[in-house]
């Protein structure tokens, strides 16, 4: 086992707050946070030097560590500041004609529900969220429920998540990536909870299109994620925002990224500190503490069911879950008891509303321990006894 309290010593975090909700924004350790402040200060002290003549080698190194994390080539990756841009730069320029499909799941993320319903609507497309029946069973349930929302007429692509938001779901994305290629279909993933909380091969994978965060389990500051093209479609995706690339007075190698980093005046020192948190997790033996957090994860599961009269989503094991567990739970007020367990127990943990269903969700990192849930647990038991905020 690793030394939580050794690791807790390295985050910023609040120490008198039980935080279990790392899933939705991460943290930083002092050493990236503190590269993090290292860039910023080589910004301000000569902004010229540092955005435009040494800018493009300085994303470009960072990239070359991300790429080497993640084993795909550096120049099909670019930056950008979370997976939601990554996606409304792909859906804004897919050509989509009326009557097309593209096919997800009802278990995505809302803001890239939104997304895509946007931009189907615009064309006369339909963004089909197929259903899902919970508790997942197995793999092989989970792709036969997928597939009943395939059209061979209508679907152009499959978006879906390998970890999901509100359910906590890892799922397989890999077997639906190899089935929709053999149907001729674009592959869209959104990998926002990967990178760095369970391995992920790009060249395995062979996604088409992919975005993950860096500053969720990688540990980066906020605002840091990628977008990785496969590069044979690089040329059907515009950037968002028009700027210095388009055209370019001085083009590079690639369309790819001067269309969508050379992006004009911002502050991009997030996206330079990934070879630190790529550092920090080497020197900090990751893949242990991460070996520990999905067991003390997985193992609390169950217990918290019992205790919620609720139910696992999934089968508890490495299929389908990591650092994080998704519990059902019956509130009608979930956003005040949300704020009872912050304000009242000093702990950090969401309760998301999801369609008709209410999940509260705890996430581990390496700094948390049994101690932190039991925490929880005995919170959650005084509410059960002595409020109206949980229905159990």
């Amino acid at each position: 086992m690793h030394d939580y309290k050794k690791l807790k010593e390295q985050f910023l975090l609040n120490p008198e707050i039980t935080y279990l909700n790392f899933g939705s924004f991460g943290a930083c350790p002092k050493p990236v946070f503190e590269d993090y402040q290292r860039w910023q200060l080589l910004l301000e002290t000569e902004p010229v030097q540092f955005i435009a003549v040494n800018g493009i080698e300085n994303l470009k190194r960072s990239r070359e560590a991300l790429a080497s994390f993640i084993n795909c080539n550096a120049d099909d990756l670019v930056y950008v500041n979370n997976p939601t841009y990554a996606i409304n730069i792909i859906a804004k320029s897919l050509k989509l004609n009326a009557g097309d499909e593209i096919l997800s799941t009802n278990l995505e993320y809302g803001a890239l529900d939104r997304t895509w319903n946007y931009y189907c609507k615009k064309n006369n497309a339909k963004y089909i969220r197929q259903e899902i029946e919970l508790p997942v069973h197995s793999k092989e349930a989970f792709i036969e429920q997928f597939w009943k929302g395939y059209n061979e007429q209508h679907t152009k692509a499959i978006f879906i998540s390998q970890i999901t938001s509100a359910t906590a779901l890892k799922l397989p994305v890999k077997e639906i990536c190899e089935t929709a290629k053999a149907k001729g279909l674009l592959t869209i993933v959104d990998g926002a909870h990967v990178p760095g909380h369970v391995p992920l091969d790009l060249s395995e994978l062979k996604a088409d299109i992919y975005t993950g965060a860096c500053h969720k389990w990688m540990m980066t500051p906020k605002g840091c994620s990628f977008l990785y093209v496969r590069k044979e479609l690089q040329h059907l995706f515009d950037p968002l925002v028009i700027s210095w690339g388009y055209e370019s007075a001085a083009p590079s190698h690639s369309q790819f990224l001067d269309y969508h980093q050379t992006q004009g005046t911002r502050d991009f020192s997030a996206f330079l500190t990934v070879p630190k948190a790529i550092e920090f997790m080497k020197e900090n033996n990751w893949k242990q503490v991460g070996s520990d957090c999905k067991e003390l994860s997985r193992n609390n599961y169950q217990r918290f069911c019992a205790l919620l009269s609720s139910y696992p989503l999934c089968p508890i094991n490495d299929d389908f879950l990591g650092q994080m567990c998704s519990i059902p739970i019956k509130t009608n007020e979930p956003e005040k008891l949300q704020r009872h367990l912050f304000e009242n127990y000093k702990i950090e943990i969401p309760v998301m509303r999801h369609e008709q269903n209410v999940f509260l969700r705890y996430s581990i990192q390496g700094f948390n321990s049994q101690s932190d849930l039991d925490t929880l647990y005995q919170a959650l038991e005084e509410i059960i006894s002595k409020t109206d905020l949980l229905n159990v």
